[in-house]
């Protein structure tokens, strides 16, 4: 039997609305699961109320994104392993078989120091779990570049079990996702769908309106033995309306569907 690939709403697709929003977003679209970023939204933190949220629209959460981002530094605990020990709780509590992670800050030295060995751990203590480790990018500013993480932005250059491929973050870097998806190989468990230009900077379009082969990438992901989920991660704040929104939302899983069920270079 061909395999179906999920594919999932991030709660980040819906900012500045709240974490409820996607869950509504995704039941009237037709999505298959959520993605929960864990931020500063209480909903988003809390097993109790993503549950009743899932069961409430019969939307499940496939994905977690552990509190990796600048503004979570504070959420649950300033100790980078106590929030991804407590991303994997959530998941795990809700059944969700993923959990995406980004590589250590600069500043965060002994979390950098140990990342590999510690992750390692963890997914140990968490049998059932993937721990995405996710391809970021370097920052450009006032025309001069730099690497805000540790020892890098490139995941594959460590190695992992496990990885989340997002193809903006690949637009931002300047890399060709196909080529940083074969690096991943049989380790690729989740794909963040979202568009870029190019312009070094993390855009996260809507599929199909940037330079990155998104149509290609799920195309080829059935060749590839693929068996995780794909969450689309766009930007829609500046949508001037929720039908505007929800419009992108519309368009973007339309786009996923569409291609995961064209015939991979593979199967041609």
């Amino acid at each position: 039997m061909t395999y179906r690939v999920p594919v999932l709403l991030s709660t980040s697709s819906v900012f500045p609305e709240r974490t409820a929003a996607a869950f509504q977003l995704a039941a009237e679209l037709g999505y298959d699961g959520i993605e929960v970023m864990v931020w500063t939204d209480p909903v988003s933190q809390d097993a109790g109320a993503l549950r009743g949220l899932a069961e409430h629209y019969g939307v499940p959460v496939l994905s977690v994104h552990a509190p990796c981002l600048l503004v979570t530094q504070r959420v649950w605990s300033p100790d980078p392993w106590e929030r991804l020990r407590k991303a994997a709780e959530l998941a795990e509590t809700l059944e969700a078989p993923t959990v995406v992670v980004h590589p250590p800050f600069t500043w965060q030295r002994d979390y950098a120091r140990t990342f590999a060995d510690g992750l390692d751990t963890i997914a140990g203590q968490f049998g059932g779990l993937h721990f995405g480790v996710e391809n970021m990018y370097p920052v450009r500013m006032a025309g001069r570049q730099f690497v805000p993480y540790a020892p890098g932005w490139d995941p594959t250059e460590i190695g992992y079990a496990s990885y989340t491929l997002d193809l903006s973050h690949c637009a931002a870097s300047h890399t060709d996702a196909m080529a940083m998806a074969d690096r991943m190989g049989s380790g690729l468990a989740h794909v963040h769908l979202g568009d870029g230009t190019g312009e070094g900077r993390d855009e996260h379009l809507v599929p199909g309106r940037g330079g990155q082969p998104c149509a290609e990438m799920l195309r080829s992901l059935a060749g590839r033995g693929f068996s995780g989920t794909v969450a689309v991660e766009v930007t829609t704040r500046g949508a001037k309306s929720r039908a505007v929104r929800e419009a992108d939302l519309r368009e973007s899983l339309e786009f996923a569907r569409a291609n995961l069920t064209a015939p991979s270079p593979v199967d041609a």
